[in-house]
């Protein structure tokens, strides 16, 4: 009994977040870094899918020379000056779990996720969470479905 309650209390925690409650304009530009594993291109997908025009900017590259005097190119992406929020995943890479995510996309994620107005300086939503893939996408179309403007 002990050890069910242990578990239950730890998978309580695995979420934090916090929401701004209707501050997102669905019909401005979000910006979205490159790549990433599959939490950042899912969430550009699911954001898409709502019908959010999400890019990811043009890119650019430099290079920069070290100590040595060599030459290191460093690829960036410039944000379009039309971007009115961006979007900011920071993840681990997903973990193959049947164990514990057999009917719930078999990946688990640990990744923190923030979105920012770019027009007020605000940071709108942060989330700090784990879980199995399809869970997290869940929650995030109703933390989306909190934040629109309606």
């Amino acid at each position: 009994m002990f050890r069910f309650l242990l578990i239950a209390l730890a998978l309580a925690g695995c979420n934090s977040i916090y929401v701004k409650p209707g501050t997102l304009d669905t019909t401005k530009t979000f910006y979205a870094d490159r790549g990433g594993y599959t939490m950042r291109r899912s969430i550009k997908q699911q954001m898409e899918a709502r019908g959010y025009n999400v890019v990811v900017g043009i890119a650019k590259s430099a290079t920069h020379l070290n100590d040595g005097a060599e030459g290191i190119e460093i690829d960036s992406a410039g944000v379009p000056n039309d971007a009115r929020y961006i979007v900011k995943v920071n993840e681990r890479r997903e973990m193959f779990n049947p164990f514990w995510c057999p009917l719930n996309g078999f990946w688990w994620w640990n990744f923190n996720v923030s979105i920012a107005d770019q027009k007020t300086g605000q940071e709108l939503m942060t989330w700090r969470g784990r879980g199995c893939s399809h869970s997290s996408l869940r929650k995030l179309n109703k933390i989306l479905e909190q934040m629109e403007i309606k």
